[in-house]
């Protein structure tokens, strides 16, 4: 039987139409192979994984079964649903512990408080939440803060523009953060940020330690483990980072046991605080716990700190700034909102910000957030229940089965945040009294939710913002074509190919400063703009 004629080609026209959908589904969404089930589909994306996620998540209306091969433990639910998060986060949070795969492949971090569970987990809680909101210990952060600031950030700026050159910020935030924290934590000063940049082996191992921590997510256990048994690849690198963080940490808890025995470091009741190392080994007995604090307990202790303190503040400056350099308006504003808090003597003039100013900058605080949301220091977590469950999404849990938050996909979710939710607008921090908006932990979860939620989120705002205002205030950043700007592939959110800055000149001082410095350099930021991911 003949076909009438323009049947033939609308039928082809609708099979052309079908297998172009099918392609483009499953450009959104992952292949489900025979035996291998996704795991091609994830290793092939894996160095563009956080945006694929956010395309992913967004396609599915917030939650995606990963399933692994049939032979192997993988299967995972990746959710950003405000709802799944809280209940596993909070309301359902005994359910929910970090549980022993987490720990295994953390176990560079010990026994600290980001791998424990429980009654470990609530006594280390307890202590580090007494130790970080001890008042002689807010005021040893203020203090450390502006000094390091002064004596290794502000020359550092100055020689690279004086020199004309190219400098990566990303390292030099990374620099900073470093030997902040390690003063925090530790009361010694590494000397990392300074104008000779010298290496920093502990630095490195962190990094090494991150990036093979993150490729134990995306590959079958058992070949991490093998890579691990044979001292090959990613792991061979963990194994060494391993070694030197252990070496670096414990040169460190012997320095300061000795100083104390010797009476070199002030005493607990000096009014300018203590770090948090001297507060552990000189006076136990005040924290009301029954915990041993060996070189163990203080190896992990100092590690987990370090790990916190200096990458996630670093990784929350270096994006910051390049999101205010690609936004002028931004820009404006914030150095418009510095302007009209300091005094007027001091707008021309060279300025260095501390805290108590910068806790007055609205603005300054709503780009900070607003660079949290896209750019989380930490794009990704999970848990594992201990009993099945049922997610308010509707979704059925089980033991040992992973369940992924895409805090990255998360800031990029429309449901959530709106049609603009790919863009950088602090305004959608600010509320009509000219307040912080308050959005809920588990909306917004760069500083986690629950009883989980960061206990040092307000010294680290603190820090942030003091950087962030003196920077500003002191040195205008232009923009240089060329230098790509995207996300590594790690457990902590860096630039993959740093923040690179070529210093040009430096602007007049002012005759009637009593400082040597003017408004300070100008720099050119290898950088382009935020692009809109996809759909």
């Amino acid at each position: 039987m003949m076909l009438p004629f323009g049947y033939f080609e609308l039928i082809l026209a609708a099979i052309c139409y079908y297998c172009l959908s099918a392609f483009r589904q499953r450009r959104r969404i992952m292949i489900d192979w025979p035996l291998l089930a996704m795991l091609p589909s994830l290793v092939r994306c894996v160095s563009t994984i956080h945006d694929r996620c956010a395309i992913i998540l967004n396609h599915t209306g917030g939650t995606f079964l990963f399933k692994g091969p049939r032979f192997v433990n993988m299967n995972m639910l990746a959710t950003v649903d405000p709802a799944d998060i809280h209940h596993i986060m909070s309301s359902n949070f005994l359910n929910f512990p970090k549980g022993e795969e987490f720990k295994e492949i953390f176990e560079v971090l010990g026994d600290g408080i980001f791998n424990s569970d429980y009654e470990l987990w609530r006594s280390h809680r307890k202590l580090t939440s007494a130790l970080i909101n001890n008042m002689k210990f807010l005021r040893f952060v203020a203090r450390m803060n502006t000094e390091k600031v002064a004596n290794g950030l502000i020359p550092v700026l100055d020689h690279v523009s004086s020199k004309g050159v190219v400098v990566d910020m990303q390292d030099v935030f990374q620099r900073l953060t470093f030997d902040t924290t390690c003063m925090f934590v530790t009361g010694y000063d590494p000397g990392c940020l300074s104008v000779e940049f010298k290496d920093v082996p502990f630095s490195k191992a962190m990094d090494d330690a991150e990036e093979a921590i993150f490729i134990r997510h995306v590959v079958p256990k058992s070949l991490w483990k093998l890579q691990r048994w044979l001292g090959i690849g990613k792991e061979k690198k963990l194994k060494q980072a391993k070694v030197t963080l252990d070496e670096v940490i414990r040169d460190l808890i012997s320095r300061k046991r000795k100083d104390l025995r010797e009476a070199v470091i002030v005493s607990k009741d000096d009014a300018k605080g203590v770090d948090i190392l001297t507060s552990l080994i000189s006076e136990p007995q005040s924290f009301g716990d029954e915990m041993d604090y060996d070189d163990k307990f203080l190896r992990d202790m100092v590690l987990n700190l370090m790990i916190a303190g200096r990458d996630t503040t670093s990784s929350s400056l270096t994006w910051f700034l390049w999101l205010v350099v690609t936004h002028p308006n931004v820009e404006k504003k914030i150095i418009d909102e510095i302007n009209a808090t300091i005094k007027s003597s001091e707008v021309e003039n060279f300025k260095i910000f501390e805290t108590e100013e910068s806790n007055k900058l609205v603005y300054l605080h709503a780009a900070f957030c607003e660079a949290l949301r896209l750019y989380p220091p930490v794009p990704f977590q999970h848990k594992a229940p201990v009993q099945p469950d049922v997610l308010p999404s509707g979704h059925r849990v089980y033991p040992n089965m992973k369940i992924l938050f895409s805090l990255y996909a998360m800031g990029r979710m429309k449901r959530i945040w709106g049609a603009d939710s790919w863009n950088f607008n602090p305004d959608r921090w600010i509320t009509e009294k000219q307040m912080i908006r308050h959005e809920p932990s588990y909306k917004f979860l760069a500083f986690n939710a629950g009883p989980r939620t960061c206990i040092g989120k307000q010294v680290a705002f603190a820090q942030i913002k003091a950087v962030g205002a003196t920077i500003l205030h002191n040195y205008k950043f232009e923009m240089l074509k060329g230098h790509i700007v995207e996300p590594n592939v790690s457990v902590i959110l860096y630039m993959k190919h740093g923040l690179k800055v070529r210093g040009l000149f430096a602007l007049a001082s002012d005759s009637d400063s009593d400082s040597d410095h003017g408004l300070g350099p100008t720099f050119c930021l290898g950088l382009g703009p935020p692009k809109k991911i996809a759909d």
